[in-house]
């Protein structure tokens, strides 16, 4: 089955004409300074990169959620987390249809998908079409804009 990327970016995707800046969850610069480590702020409000293969999310065992570090949406599920060999985390779909919104990043010189949390605007990495099924999509995320939440054994 083929998929159109446009159509697994959620409602947010914001590709043709720029970012989106009004979402659910907004806080002031001061708050995000405050709420978020230097390293964290520089990633997601300042749309950085951390290095590769830095982040222990590359290697959680368990079943579990990653969820926003900026506002605490459930983005991603260990159910679609898989080894890229990227150096970052990876996932071949979001958590739910709304969780991940995207723009288009040219900061390299050619166009990218930037994608962000859909609740507060923070980066979180890129999506490329290169992943494995059911989607081939690889949503490529920085470590550090996800809190890993691992769920208990019932």
């Amino acid at each position: 089955m083929a998929f159109d990327i446009s159509d697994l970016l959620g409602a947010h995707s914001n590709k043709s004409n720029g970012k989106k800046t009004d979402f659910p969850f907004q806080l002031s610069d001061e708050e995000w300074r405050a709420k978020l480590t230097p390293e964290e702020y520089a990633i997601l409000r300042e749309e950085g990169t951390e290095r590769s293969c830095t982040s222990p999310l590359n290697n959680v065992e368990g079943q579990g959620v990653f969820n926003c570090k900026g506002c605490g949406s459930q983005l991603f599920s260990t159910e679609a987390k898989y080894e890229s060999h990227s150096g970052w985390p990876s996932f071949f779909a979001p958590a739910h249809d709304n969780a991940i919104g995207s723009s288009t990043d040219y900061k390299i010189g050619y166009p990218r998908t930037e994608v962000h949390c859909a609740n507060c605007g923070s980066h979180l990495g890129h999506v490329f079409e290169d992943g494995p099924p059911p989607t081939g999509l690889r949503y490529c995320i920085n470590g550090l804009a996800l809190d890993f939440v691992q769920q208990s054994k019932a």
